[in-house]
């Protein structure tokens, strides 16, 4: 079984600066971690290969330091990783980066399921792992709360849908995005990460990809553009009432108030 997931490296603050003119997070020189849905989405990928064999391959998109969450995906127990780097992706909204790891893995060959966290930190949208799918034309499932059966030619998930659960089979390749309770992620091995100190990550460049239409990648393939982004205010201000729970209502209430909020 080849598994392929997706990974990104996300701030590990969220004291980020903002580039003004493209309005896009500046990401170089800030202190950076794997995203945490993704880690969900590592170890579904390890379960499944314990259970039924295989490899499981880490890829991500990004600037060079990128290849530090595929280092760490070798040490949780990857067996291969890849980064997709170049200045043509940089500023790709979620419609160009899905298209760009689309065509990364089409590199990497056949495959049998694709896992995705559910969502990344920074963006929040959850149209990555989708989209992905669609551009390689394989089915998907999102929001998969656990694995239920898997076969030689398939696999069977449940999904939650918020009100209810849903049990869906999917016939491989096929691509599938984790929730949290899924499994508990391992913590890192630390034999594995010195077994893996010398291991690196492979790059690919957009020289590299078959379809070489730069309309289709970074900002100029990008469908949606940020108007206006800005860092919220910082506001530490708060106040301390003592008394029974009818006098603090009542001081809520005049609060409130006085602030034309009710």
């Amino acid at each position: 079984m080849k598994i392929i997931v997706c990974i990104k490296q996300v701030p590990a603050t969220s004291n980020v600066e903002i580039d003004p003119a493209t309005g896009v997070l500046k990401r170089e020189g800030a202190e950076s971690k794997m995203n945490p849905y993704d880690l969900y989405a590592l170890e579904t990928a390890l379960r499944l290969k314990e259970k039924a064999g295989g490899s499981v391959t880490t890829v991500t998109m990004g600037p060079p330091q990128a290849e530090a969450v595929i280092k760490e995906s070798f040490i949780l127990g990857a067996d291969e990783g890849y980064v997709f780097s170049d200045r043509k992706f940089a500023g790709s909204d979620v419609l160009a980066t899905a298209y760009t790891l689309a065509q990364g893995i089409r590199i990497l060959g056949d495959f049998d399921l694709i896992i995705c966290g559910k969502q990344t930190t920074d963006g929040d949208t959850a149209q990555v792992g989708p989209e992905v799918a669609e551009f390689l034309g394989i089915p998907h499932v999102t929001w998969v709360r656990a694995i239920r059966e898997v076969t030689e030619g398939g696999i069977v998930v449940e999904q939650d849908l918020g009100t209810s659960f849903v049990t869906a089979e999917l016939k491989f390749p096929a691509l599938i995005t984790v929730e949290k309770e899924i499994y508990q992620p391992r913590l890192p091995s630390y034999r594995r990460k010195l077994q893996t100190a010398g291991k690196q990550g492979k790059f690919f460049s957009f020289s590299d990809f078959a379809d070489d239409d730069e309309e289709k990648y970074g900002l100029r393939g990008s469908a949606t553009q940020v108007e206006r982004i800005f860092p919220p205010e910082i506001n530490q201000d708060r106040i301390l009432w003592d008394g029974d729970a009818a006098l603090v209502a009542n001081k809520i209430y005049a609060l409130l108030k006085g602030k034309n909020f009710i």
